[in-house]
C-alpha cells in the first residue's frame, strides 16, 4: 500500500506536466498549415505520444506489478524487433523474449539481487544455445549479440522496477522531453553554425544543437516533477544522446531505416524507447534511486 501511495504521489506531479505539454503540442500540430512537409508525420508523433503517455503513467498507479508489466510488455516487443535486426535464429530469439519477462521479475520479487549472479546468470543464457548447437563459425557472433541484447533490453527495463517509483519516472518523464527537445533544438539550430556539426558518422542528423536541446529539456522536466539532481541529470542526458546512437549502430550494420513499421511516427517500439533504456542503464550505475 506505502509503495502504491508514493507511485500516486510520483504521477500526480507528472501527470499536470505530461498534459499540458501534450494538450500545447496538440493544438501546434493541428494548427500546423497544410503546406509544412512533416505535418503529417508530425500529428501522428502526438497521436503516439498521446497514447504512450497514459499507459506509461497508469503503469505506476498500479506499483511495482505495474511497473513489472510495463517492463515486460516493452521488452518482449523490443526483443522481437532486436532480434530480427540481429539476425538471431529462433532459440536466442525464445532466451531473448524469456529474459524479457524473468530479469524484471526479479527485480520485483528480490530486490537489490547481486550483480554478480545476475552477470554470471545472463552469459550463461547468451552462450548456451551456440554452444548447445556447436555452431563453429557464427557461434561467437551471435553470443555477443544475444548478451548486448540481453543488457541493452531486459536489465535496462527492469530499472523500471529496481528503481524507487519517483526516480524511475522521472528518467521516462525527463527522456520523452528529452528527445522533443533534441528535435525542437536540432531542426531550429543544427542547420547552420557551430552547433550543426553532427555528433557522429552513423547518426549525421544528430547535432550538438539537439544535445542543447536535450539538455535543457531533460533538466527543465526533472525539475518540475520535484527530481532534479546533477547526477540525475548528467545520467538521463547522456542516455537520451547515447541511446539514439547506439540504436542508428545497430541499424546501420543491419541496413534498416526503421526498428518496425507498426508505431506511428516512429517505426518501432525501439526507436521510441532506445534513449530510455540507455538512460536507466546509466541511472542504475550512478545508484541514485536504488
Amino acid at each position: 500500500m506505502s509503495a502504491l501511495f508514493v507511485a500516486g504521489e510520483a504521477v500526480a506531479r507528472a501527470v499536470p506536466v505530461v498534459g499540458g505539454v501534450l494538450g500545447a503540442g496538440g493544438v501546434a500540430v493541428a494548427a500546423l498549415p497544410a503546406r509544412v512537409r512533416m505535418r503529417a508525420e508530425l500529428r501522428r508523433r502526438w497521436r503516439s505520444w498521446a497514447l504512450a503517455a497514459p499507459l506509461f503513467l497508469g503503469a505506476f498507479l498500479l506499483g511495482r506489478a505495474g511497473t513489472f508489466a510495463l517492463a515486460a510488455g516493452l521488452g518482449v516487443v523490443a526483443v522481437g524487433e532486436y532480434a530480427r535486426m540481429a539476425g538471431l535464429g529462433r532459440g536466442e530469439r525464445i532466451v531473448l523474449g524469456a529474459a524479457a519477462v524473468a530479469v524484471p521479475g526479479l527485480a520485483w520479487a528480490v530486490p537489490g539481487v547481486d550483480a554478480v549472479r545476475a552477470a554470471g546468470a545472463l552469459l550463461g543464457a547468451a552462450v548456451i544455445v551456440a554452444v548447445v548447437s556447436g555452431d563453429a563459425s557464427g557461434g561467437f557472433t551471435r553470443a555477443c549479440r544475444t548478451l548486448f541484447g540481453l543488457v541493452w533490453i531486459p536489465v535496462a527495463l527492469a530499472g523500471l522496477v529496481a528503481l524507487d517509483a519517483d526516480t524511475a519516472l522521472a528518467v521516462g518523464v525527463a527522456v520523452a522531453f528529452g528527445d522533443v527537445g533534441a528535435w525542437c533544438a536540432g531542426t531550429a539550430l543544427g542547420r547552420r553554425g557551430p552547433l550543426s556539426y553532427p555528433l557522429s558518422p552513423l547518426s549525421p542528423n544528430k547535432t550538438w544543437a539537439g544535445v542543447a536541446g536535450a539538455a535543457c529539456a531533460t533538466a527543465a522536466a526533472l525539475a518540475v516533477v520535484g527530481a532534479f539532481a546533477i547526477t540525475l541529470w548528467a545520467a538521463v542526458l547522456a542516455g537520451a544522446v547515447l541511446g539514439d546512437l547506439v540504436e542508428s549502430m545497430v541499424k546501420r550494420e543491419a541496413g534498416v531505416k526503421d526498428a518496425g513499421t507498426w508505431l506511428p511516427g516512429f517505426g518501432g517500439l525501439l526507436d521510441r524507447v532506445d534513449s530510455l533504456l540507455v538512460a536507466l542503464l546509466l541511472v542504475m550505475a550512478t545508484g541514485v534511486g536504488l
